[in-house]
């Protein structure tokens, strides 16, 4: 498949020649009989930059893929974090990874933390589902999220997202992000897993590098949109809408990938997160964690992000007299974890591929204690992290947990115990007493 390069660059994209009209977006008689619609991401009137918008040109325009539907519930797919969806997390919290469920991958949706809702237009979930090979799901589908703007990563196998703009692969490594209220079909060859972060607050960009420079962290050139692709089937197309959490069926008797073109800078994309620029330190100490952020969802406080998506990867290490796995802390954000391959440096053991961890707003936490007591006395030659690949979605709003996440089997119960071998520090008060003597008699 051929791609469109560049993040939020303005896009141009047509199946047949002629189909984008020249000059103007809204002719009285668009090319072939089409019809034009504009998709807007952002308000009309949000600063040049931040404004986001895509003109189609289509065999139908969308009032004409509405069906009157039935309302459907789907209960572990959660959108609000209040005492009936959710509960508190007080402790630091971790999962194996879930097993496989059966039936279509809407269904499959486990979602373990939210914060915020989707009805506030704030915050996020956090969640897990299964996507199946066509033998043993012959039917998928299609999805259209008013909620929330859509980032998956696949766990073990390539999928496939078909949206209205076109066609995404998006491979074991890579994450493809699906702008809200798009229609969006899953598939696989492959049965996997997949990481699905919902974002109700402003659409993702790119974090300002500031005294980075113009070059570094996720580049734009790295990002991928898709060509415009359509389906002439007037076969019955089974679509789920969903809305503050609560979801509608209905069947189309077509199919809505009906865009012959479209130009504009607010459509899919998909980006390799092992092309990510990693900075670091070299020479002493380690950045902040925000030094790895791919993408950002701003909040309405400057400074503070809505969403965070951080990226932990292959990378060398080589500071000097310096800790290297990430130190001990305490955080104001609210910190979900994945492992798409590998193992993670600060957790070797018990943090799994396809698994997940919540340390929430003020929760300390760090290595355990068997990380700590390598990193404290390895050789600080350069050493290279390699065959890693984790993740971290950062909330400025605390992460609830979900009932079926604080009763999954997969939850590790004793996962704080990866702290209890934590010793005192090794010191000897009688000295420092000696010491504070002679000091005070000096």
């Amino acid at each position: 498949m051929s791609y469109l390069s560049g993040f939020r660059n303005y896009h141009s994209t047509e199946t047949l020649a002629g189909v984008l009209p020249t000059g103007q977006n809204s002719p009285q008689r668009c090319a072939f009989g089409l019809y034009a619609e504009q998709i807007s991401g952002s308000a009309f009137t949000a600063p040049q930059g931040h404004n986001l918008r895509s003109w189609m040109y289509r065999i139908r325009p969308s009032v004409a893929h509405r069906e009157e539907g039935k309302l459907v519930t789907f209960d572990n797919w959660v959108s609000q974090s209040d005492d009936h969806h959710t509960q508190i997390a007080f402790d630091p919290l971790r999962w194996n990874p879930l097993a496989a469920t059966k039936g279509h991958w809407v269904e499959s949706v486990r979602t373990l933390t939210v914060a915020g809702s989707a009805g506030a237009q704030i915050g996020m979930s956090a969640s897990i589902a299964t996507l199946h090979e066509p033998n043993d799901q012959p039917q998928q589908p299609v999805l259209q999220n008013h909620d929330a703007e859509m980032l998956v990563m696949p766990i073990s196998a390539s999928i496939t997202l078909r949206t209205e703009y076109g066609v995404l692969e998006i491979g074991v490594g890579s994450l493809g992000v699906i702008p809200r209220s798009a229609f969006v079909e899953f598939s696989t060859e492959n049965t996997t897993q997949i990481y699905l972060l919902e974002n109700y607050g402003s659409p993702f960009e790119l974090p300002s590098r500031g005294a980075i420079g113009a070059n570094g962290l996720a580049n734009e050139r790295d990002f991928e949109y898709p060509t415009a692709s359509y389906l002439e089937q007037q076969t019955a197309t089974w679509v789920i809408e969903k809305r503050e959490g609560r979801f509608r069926e209905f069947t189309l008797q077509h199919s809505p990938f009906d865009v012959l073109g479209w130009h504009g800078n607010h459509a899919p994309y998909r980006y390799d997160l092992r092309r990510f620029n990693t900075l670091g330190s070299i020479s002493y100490d380690h950045p902040d964690p925000s030094i790895f952020t791919v993408l950002t969802s701003p909040s309405q406080t400057a400074g503070v992000a809505n969403i965070d998506v951080v990226v932990f990867g292959d990378r060398w290490l080589v500071a000097e007299n310096t800790f290297r796995p990430p130190w001990y802390h305490r955080n104001v954000m609210a910190e979900f974890m994945g492992l798409i391959y590998g193992a993670y440096d600060a957790k070797p053991n018990g943090f799994l591929p396809g698994g997940a961890s919540l340390h929430n707003a003020g929760s300390p936490h760090g290595p355990d204690y068997e990380a700590f007591s390598n990193a404290s006395v390895s050789e600080l030659s350069p050493h290279k992290l390699s065959g890693t690949l984790a993740f971290m979605f950062e909330t400025s709003a605390p992460q609830r947990i979900t009932h079926f996440a604080e009763n999954a089997d997969e939850r590790q119960k004793e996962y704080v115990d990866c702290w209890k071998g934590i010793q005192p520090a090794n010191f000897d008060r009688s000295e420092t007493k000696q010491s504070n003597n002679k000091s005070g008699q000096a």
